[in-house]
């Protein structure tokens, strides 16, 4: 085997990339696997820039499969990742009297349908929202999780599992070769251009599904969104909760571990810049050339309408990235996974999953896919 002949080449160095690189090496066996990332360091994107939620189900009362799959999910995450988990805090869910989508009395069926535990909030709590503008306030178990440690837990496993990691550098195609496997054309950041091999390519680039190379186009439609997560500092009596609002035009508050801050979302003024994925636009160089303006001030304003100490909270900075979903999934607020090999390309696979949790269902899939190859 040469030196650039490759098991498994993974492209994207995200929670993604990274599970499925050291599965392949500790379930499958695979003794030469490279990852390629086109940043300086690992979870650099989507795997850092986001709310850092680990679900419950609670969050998806309108798409039931996501919100199962979150509770089978859940206690696998906080098996395999514990020094990654924050639960110092108390997570809130509070329904909305005026423009939910879900009642409080639909809210408690569902919880009940999918077996997640939840209770009403005590008298202190409930006295926090604007009792004209809520409906009701329920105690829940939800967690976060701090990036900057599972980013440190990914590399060291990668680094156990002697994965050949190719920072700094960009897939620029992909190729059948007459060997029955995949030419993987790499350009790292001063230009050097490599080729490696292999039979297997998984390409977990999330936003950048559609753009490594004409070969590995998804058959399914995506949507793009220049999205913000506000960073603020909450006053002392919010400093322990976690906060969401909903169902519909509201907004969360959640801990965000790895900067000891909290992340503020707002359903309307996260999303700045939405567009269906298309071949001229580069999703990653469209947020770069954007002008990140914050909305934070708009964020913090309605969402002290609902909590009045939410006033209080001080605005850091902001965490500007690409979500990308289904379309199917613009209406029921779903968070299917994409597995998909593709027709011309069988060994290839594009990988999306719009939640952290959902990594195990994906390696569920390459279980399956993988029994007959190898």
């Amino acid at each position: 085997m040469g030196n650039n002949t490759y098991d498994a080449v993974i492209i994207g160095g995200g929670m993604y990339g990274c599970t499925i690189a050291n599965h392949l090496a500790t379930q499958h066996k695979l003794k030469r696997i490279a990852l390629v990332e086109k940043s300086a360091r690992l979870f650099s994107r989507a795997s850092w820039n986001n709310q850092a939620r680990v679900h419950n189900g609670y969050h998806y009362p309108r798409s039931y499969t996501t919100a199962f799959r979150s509770r089978v999910n859940l206690p696998k995450f906080l098996n395999d990742y514990p020094s990654a988990i924050e639960s110092r805090f108390t997570k809130i869910y509070a329904i909305a009297k005026n423009n939910s989508k879900v009642t409080a009395n639909q809210f408690i069926r569902f919880c009940t349908q999918i077996g997640a535990s939840f209770e009403q909030a005590p008298p202190n709590i409930r006295g926090l929202f604007n009792q004209r503008l809520i409906e009701n306030v329920f105690q829940v178990e939800e967690y976060a999780f701090n990036a900057a440690v599972l980013a440190e837990l990914a590399q060291s496993e990668l680094q156990r599992n002697h994965v050949d990691l190719q920072l700094n550098s960009r897939v620029t195609d992909i190729q059948a070769n007459l060997s029955h496997s995949y030419d993987v054309e790499i350009t790292n950041d001063k230009g050097i251009t490599n080729c490696l091999k292999s039979k297997l390519v998984f390409n977990c680039t999330y936003s950048g599904l559609n753009h490594v190379s004409d070969n590995l186009d998804t058959s399914k439609r995506l949507k793009h969104e220049i999205t913000e997560m506000a960073l603020v500092s909450p006053p002392e009596t919010l400093g322990g909760l976690g906060i969401t609002i909903m169902d519909g035009p509201f907004f969360s508050c959640m801990p965000f571990p790895a900067k000891a801050l909290h992340t503020l979302s707002h359903v309307r003024y996260t999303p700045h810049q939405q567009w269906e994925d298309q071949m001229q636009i580069d999703p990653y160089q469209a947020l770069k050339q954007y002008e990140k303006r914050s909305r934070a001030n708009r964020m913090i304003r309605d969402a002290s309408r609902y909590v009045p100490a939410m006033a209080k909270v001080v605005y850091k900075s902001s965490l500007f990235e690409i979500k990308t979903i289904l379309t199917k999934n613009e209406t029921d607020d779903g968070r299917p996974i994409l597995f998909e090999s593709h027709k011309n390309l069988p060994g290839c696979y594009s990988v999306l999953g719009g939640k952290i949790d959902n990594i195990y269902d994906i390696l569920g899939r390459i279980d399956s896919c993988l029994q007959t190859k190898i």
